[in-house]
């Protein structure tokens, strides 16, 4: 793969690219599998500081009584900055080269990717209460605009975008609001959509109809939108979602530990539905492990259809890359290695004993791989890691960063406790 200036050349055997190119910088590829970087289609980065802080709980009783009060209490750039450079760290290491982000201060967020060498797509939170960095929905949405206005153009591989963060923590006016700035602004929009039998209620009891046909009857879906979970649609809403170019985010470990419930993957597929994978944040997976991601995501379906068929390798794989990056937009320029799109790639070491023997390279990327064996990732050409060397975080000052306040969120948690 001959790269310059972010942009991949050409794709050939060695010898054809070593007689067309002089290279200044080359990565070994013995036994070494070269693949397009991971696309983790919906994450709350800065949460790694929360993993682990609020376990084994259904959705609601984790969102209003562990996680929203943490937020308001733990929550602000500093810890922003923390969180989100060691979630980076993690999804560095584990190959993913690119990701969608839903927290506050994005400014803060967009500083880490920057300066890390990843790809991005940030959303300025909006919510309908008070939160870490802002007041209320009004509030949300016009730190928003400014925070869009603030990046758009200003870096090739940050994208900023708006993320409304439900239809029960906003209303219609407020959703129909966040999407005609986006509107505005040219910005897509992420937001958590039929996530949990909770929100299907809800959306039931208060408009009288479920979630997707609610956004369906906004207009919310006229601008490019990224569905997170998206656990619950009718078969109603399907063509709904295929229509709209909506890219649904499936994130089978936070699915499965909330109890949400089981995404019906292989029915949006077959109706034209652009899905993607993701971790969703590490305080309810509690990993940002893509690999985790695609295995597990293939065994729901199989077993949920008892059909062994059932969303097989090749298509997870997919998800994880091309289909994912096309899901969240970024289809034309990433998530696949061909000449003219940016060069965002992983090396994977197929040489530890637990790849032996290999007949399959693609079963063995989804149901063998993990994130210890991506070798080498490379996000619009620059090396961001080189043979499991960390190049652009510094892992130390990270770890004792994280790990100081954590010490001081668990002396308040515990503190709290003895009340």
């Amino acid at each position: 793969v001959a790269i310059d200036e972010g942009v991949i050349l050409a794709i050939g055997s060695a010898d054809e690219i070593d007689s067309a190119y002089s290279a200044a910088e080359t990565l070994d590829g013995s036994n070494r599998i070269v693949m397009p970087g991971l696309v983790n289609g919906h994450s709350h980065a800065a949460m790694t500081l929360l993993r682990g802080v609020a376990d084994d709980l259904a959705l609601m009783d984790w969102l209003q009584n562990y996680i929203f009060p943490a937020e308001v209490e733990f929550v602000d750039a500093e810890f922003v900055r923390i969180g989100t450079e060691l979630a980076c760290w993690e999804m560095i290491r584990g190959g993913t080269t690119t990701f969608v982000d839903m927290y506050y201060y994005p400014d803060t967020i967009a500083e880490v990717v920057e300066s890390c060498g990843m790809r991005a797509m940030i959303s300025a939170t909006v919510i309908d209460q008070r939160s870490p960095d802002a007041e209320d929905a009004g509030d949300s949405i016009s730190k928003g605009v400014g925070f869009i206005e603030r990046w758009q153009g200003k870096s090739s591989r940050i994208t900023p975008i708006f993320g409304p963060h439900a239809n029960y923590t906003l209303d219609a006016e407020q959703l129909a609001d966040t999407r005609a700035a986006a509107m505005e602004l040219g910005a897509p929009i992420s937001i958590h959509v039929s996530e949990s039998p909770y929100e299907l209620q809800y959306s039931q009891d208060t408009y009288g109809m479920t979630s997707i046909l609610l956004y369906e009857s906004i207009g919310f879906f006229e601008g490019p939108t990224i569905a997170a979970h998206v656990v619950w649609p009718t078969a109603e809403e399907l063509p709904i979602l295929a229509e709209r170019k909506v890219g649904v985010i499936h994130n089978p470990t936070s699915n499965m530990k909330i109890a949400s419930g089981i995404a019906p993957i292989t029915e949006m597929l077959d109706a034209g539905v652009l899905v993607g994978l993701g971790t969703d944040g590490a305080a309810s997976n509690n990993d940002l492990d893509l690999w985790e991601e695609m295995r597990l995501a293939a065994f729901l379906q199989k077993v949920d259809r008892m059909d062994p068929e059932a969303l097989p390798a090749t298509t997870v794989l997919s998800m994880a890359t091309s289909g994912g990056a096309t899901a969240i937009g970024l289809g034309d320029s990433v998530g696949t290695l061909e000449a003219g799109k940016r060069a965002d790639l992983i090396q994977v070491a197929f040489d530890d004993v637990h790849h032996v023997p290999t007949y399959d390279v693609i079963s063995h990327l989804v149901y063998v791989s993990d994130e210890q064996d991506v070798a080498s990732v490379v996000v619009d050409g620059k090396v961001l890691m080189k043979e499991g060397e960390m190049l652009t975080i510094d892992t130390e000052r990270v770890r004792t960063e994280a790990t100081a306040l954590a010490a001081r969120i668990q002396a308040a948690l515990n503190q709290r406790n003895r009340q």
